[in-house]
């Protein structure tokens, strides 16, 4: 676990959503990717709303969605302290207020579990720590490998919620089953989008979207696909235009309003 606040030394400034968004994270350990823009992007909220982000790291996901929609309510929390401190640091690095409570999520804090939230967003650690080979970083393993289970996560977001209020996942495919039924037994009104790296491609990642005491039938939704053309090419990471307006201009990747 990082308790210790990170070395200048040990940073890089990295750039996000066509420079719109600058955050500090650490050479080496766990650094975010493309997953908490896309975390970000899929949030449907107005300002004035109020969002939590559990298990925030140094919350790229909350300075892309406060950046995106002005007048937010930021909150965080985060298990290591050193990535805490990162996330106050980028929040303000910005220009956004949030609060960032440091804890387990299990047991939140005291003044986080007397708040109630618009909207929970979370981007859980991808893989079972028992069905893989442990990171060398103790931090990046935390965060790609936690030992919470994905119904504790859903179960939080759940207590957190405003009633009405959305709960918004990033998670790998594989672990589909799992989140599945945890957000079965919390939320209601469940939608499943796949996000397909190329056309033709199986999914890699799932965006999963629940309510609070929602009533509205399952919706699994048709597919995006991130990637234009058929394979990588080092010297073309080209997009499709919706990706491209997500990830270049800041633009929102809203669930769509009825699968076809």
């Amino acid at each position: 676990m990082r308790t210790d606040p990170f070395a200048e030394a040990d940073l890089t400034r990295d750039a996000m959503l066509g420079r719109r968004v600058h955050v500090f994270q650490p050479r080496e350990g766990y650094r975010a990717g493309t997953d908490p823009v896309l975390l970000a992007a899929a949030v449907d909220v107005r300002p004035g709303q109020a969002v939590l982000e559990l298990g925030c790291g140094a919350a790229p996901a909350l300075c892309c969605l406060g950046v995106r929609v002005p007048g937010l309510r930021l909150a965080g929390l985060e298990l290591q302290p050193g990535y805490a401190a990162l996330a106050r640091r980028n929040l303000s690095e910005n220009g956004l207020q949030g609060e960032i409570w440091e804890g387990d999520l299990a047991t939140p804090p005291a003044g986080l579990k007397a708040e109630r939230f618009d909207a929970v967003i979370a981007n859980p650690p991808y893989f079972e720590a028992r069905r893989r080979k442990a990171a060398a970083d103790a931090a990046r393993e935390i965060a790609r490998a936690g030992e919470t289970p994905l119904e504790t996560w859903v179960a939080t977001a759940s207590r957190r919620l405003k009633p009405r209020g959305f709960a918004t996942f990033i998670q790998r495919a594989e672990r589909l089953p799992e989140l599945l039924a945890a957000l079965q037994n919390h939320l209601g009104a469940l939608e499943l989008w796949p996000l397909l790296p190329r056309e033709g491609r199986a999914p890699r990642l799932i965006l999963a979207r629940a309510r609070k005491e929602g009533r509205a039938e399952f919706r699994f939704h048709a597919p995006a696909v991130i990637h234009a053309g058929d394979m990588h090419d080092d010297c073309d990471n080209s997009y499709t235009d919706r990706f491209e307006g997500v990830f270049r201009r800041g633009e929102p990747l809203i669930f769509p309003a009825k699968s076809r």
